[in-house]
């Protein structure tokens, strides 16, 4: 993954300068992993354990995204537009 698509995709998520950990953030970096694997495994059906891992990352995102929606809900509806996800 190129680096500058990484800073691009981070600084619209973050809530200062230094954010790298913030549910924001991290919200963001599993969405963009999630679409890179999404087009691998269309091309790798039978690639069982980057299935796995591809589960495991939208778990992941899905109890960060209910962690913000249930303590921020502004910060919830901000990440769900920027990042074009359902609900």
């Amino acid at each position: 993954m190129a680096e500058n698509t990484e800073t691009l995709n981070i600084t619209e998520f973050q809530l200062h300068k230094n954010d790298t950990g913030s549910a924001d953030v991290q919200v963001a970096l599993l969405t963009r992993r999630i679409e890179h694997l999404t087009e691998h495994l269309k091309g790798n059906a039978k690639d069982h354990s980057s299935r796995r891992g591809l589960l495991k990352m939208v778990a992941q995102r899905r109890s960060l995204l209910d962690y913000l929606s249930k303590s921020k809900a502004d910060r919830y509806k901000k990440v769900i537009d920027k990042l074009k996800l359902r609900k």
